[in-house]
């Protein structure tokens, strides 16, 4: 689930390290929260070992503004049917409620989280105009941050990162390196050095310290699994692949290349092997018509199974192995249906996913399976699932389709799915 809010509990985490800051204005910036910027630029510049092509630019805004702004950044970046497709989808693979209104919910988790962003179509790191008590810290955390962001946009195009279409596991491991530079790199600068050096307790302190403090925002409290996850994912996993990078001094920034999957954001080696995803082709529906397509990627895998097992050990292990996924939703007679085609690297790693996910039928429908472990039938609480592990191209894959009660789940012919490398 792409995700565009930027988290508040980052700055939140950071204040116990302020008075670590070091002072070092070299040099002398105009406007709003100059002094902030001279002060961190050095150190930014410093931590990511690149320097600012052209000096930053920093713009108040009031809340209203950048309420609206982010607003039309969210629409822009998630149109209306892209997202209601995505919410189907995950409605029918139990991550969201059925009556839940996302982009309502997304848009007050906005309004809660931000409080200054980096835009990269203006180059101007707007914060927001506030002068509420406790403010002023949770300010500079937030230009300690974007200045980062900023930096970036300077060597990567960071609105076309955003702007990708239909790959969500890949913008998800992009946003991963981005937001996972600025946050280790911002909380290095405010300690003054290496952030898993210096922190005590390092960086697992601080990944405890970013959901203890994101649990006390309410409207992020009441959020759906999948959804604080999916927001959490990019700083926590992001910073922890930045820690990983860093260590292993492979003397480029972590955006070339980008990972291509958020299973080499997971599995640091992946990414340093050159460990490819694999792209699923699926061919078009036999019956029914097309909704929405895109896939999930190891992350959202293991978010699946743990969403229904309540097991994060078994969800991590029956997730890794993964190779590559997509999936369609279709509008049935009967409603709304969903196949979904995951490939793996191993028979072993197939039939351990395939066994997870037999458990979770069951588990969701409240009713044993018919039939052989290669082919497993659930039905139950008006919907039929279906579990079959097939072979495509030579690689191992397992095929999950959810239909409504009385539907075929012959939704698309698993002879014509098609394999590429990504």
């Amino acid at each position: 689930m792409r995700s565009f809010p930027r988290l508040a509990a980052l700055s939140t985490a950071a204040l116990t390290v302020l008075s670590a800051c070091r002072d070092t204005r070299a040099v002398t910036y105009g406007g709003p929260y100059g002094d902030l910027v001279g002060k961190y630029v050095p150190q930014v510049e410093k931590a990511t070992k690149l320097t600012f092509k052209t000096p930053p630019k920093v713009e108040q805004r009031s809340s209203d503004e950048v309420r609206t702004f982010l607003e039309k950044e969210f629409n822009d970046n998630l149109p209306a049917l892209e997202l209601e497709g995505a919410a189907r989808a995950y409605k029918l693979l139990g991550f969201l409620p059925d009556t839940m209104d996302l982009r309502r919910f997304m848009l007050r988790l906005l309004g809660e989280q931000v409080i200054g962003y980096y835009d990269p179509a203006t180059k101007v790191l707007y914060v927001v105009r506030d002068t509420s008590a406790g403010r002023a810290a949770l300010v500079e955390v937030t230009v300690a941050h974007e200045l980062v962001h900023a930096l970036q946009d300077q060597y990567v195009q960071l609105d076309s990162i955003q702007k990708q279409r239909d790959d969500n596991d890949r913008l998800t491991a992009a946003q991963a390196v981005m937001e996972g530079q600025a946050t280790y790199e911002q909380m290095s600068a405010m300690l003054g050095g290496d952030l898993g050096v210096r922190m005590p307790g390092g960086w697992d302190r601080v990944r405890e310290m970013i959901r203890e403090n994101q649990t006390a925002m309410p409207v992020f409290n009441s959020a759906p699994m999948l959804l604080q996850e999916t927001l959490l994912f990019p700083y926590l996993s992001g910073a922890e692949f930045m820690r990983r990078f860093k260590e292993a001094k492979l003397g480029r920034p972590p955006w070339q290349p980008l990972p291509a999957s958020t299973e080499q954001v997971l599995h640091f080696a992946k990414y340093v092997a050159g460990e490819r995803p694999i792209t699923v082709e699926l061919p078009p529906l036999l019956t029914g018509t097309k909704v929405y397509e895109n896939n999930l990627g190891e992350f959202e895998t293991r978010l699946f199974l743990f969403e229904a097992l309540q097991d994060l050990g078994t969800a991590a292990r029956s997730a890794e192995g993964w190779g590559g996924d997509r999936y369609v939703v279709a509008n049935l007679a009967g409603g709304a249906g969903l196949v979904w085609v995951t490939v793996w690297d191993t028979p072993m790693d197939a039939g351990e996913f395939r066994d997870a996910a037999q458990r979770a039928a069951q588990r969701r429908l409240g009713a044993a399976g018919t039939g052989t472990p290669e082919l497993k039938r659930f039905a139950g609480k008006g919907r039929a699932v279906e579990i079959a592990a097939v072979t495509v191209q030579g690689k191992p894959a397992i095929i999950w389709t959810d239909v409504p009660a009385g539907s075929g789940t012959r939704l698309i012919d698993a002879a014509k799915v098609r394999l590429t490398e990504r």
